[in-house]
């Protein structure tokens, strides 16, 4: 597919097929698309928690859906998904990295940053995911992990202290899905959102 009739479907699938895994091949593609993200100064500090068997999913919703919320129907699309990926980030590895000679700071504050990069590389590392779903005629959705479940989530699988889950990606292959509502407000038009030479 050409890469602008990838970037035209992309959108946010929230109803999967539950009898159609996604292929091993095809997992290890999201995969090693997702680690060729850029990352500042190389530190790739980022890690990427893989959920297959159906009890690891169920596990995963249970430890992050919060209680009651009106989400039912947007659950039961997600909870069809038959693979979670959930991608981390990883602030110690970039300020490590950044106290390397190389780079000439000598402490490791997050003074120095000007945005959370370990954040943003993660994202992009998410974004990759998305676009390769799509490529490979699947589709995908990247949601948040509500801060209140934040443990409930770190409990279940074990995840470091120092990793950060930056939300989580569902994929599989698309059912019958409802539009978000959020798409009535329509696209943005360019000239409200692009400035050229100076702001104003």
């Amino acid at each position: 597919m050409e890469f602008a009739e990838v970037v035209r479907r992309r959108r946010m699938v929230r109803n999967y097929d539950p009898d159609r895994p996604v292929p091993p091949d095809v997992v290890d593609r999201l995969l090693d698309h997702a680690v060729r993200a850029p990352s500042a100064g190389f530190a790739q500090g980022w890690g990427f928690l893989v959920l297959e068997e159906p009890a690891d999913r169920e596990r995963f919703w249970a430890a992050t859906t919060p209680d009651g919320g009106g989400r039912e129907r947007w659950l039961a699309g997600m909870r069809r998904a038959p693979l979670i990926v959930v991608p981390h980030a990883n602030e110690s590895a970039y300020l490590r990295r950044y106290a390397e000679p190389d780079k000439g700071w000598t402490d490791q504050s997050t003074d120095r940053w000007p945005v959370p990069y370990w954040h943003v590389d993660a994202g992009f590392a998410a974004l990759l995911m998305l676009l390769t779903a799509v490529d490979e005629g699947l589709g995908a959705c990247f949601f948040g992990i509500p801060p209140q479940r934040l443990a409930a989530y770190r409990d279940a699988f074990g995840v470091p202290a120092e990793y950060q889950p930056i939300g989580a990606v569902t994929i599989g292959y698309r059912a019958a899905d409802h539009r978000s509502p959020s798409l009535r407000r329509g696209r943005r038009p360019m000239d409200e959102v692009v400035r050229r030479g100076r702001w104003n």
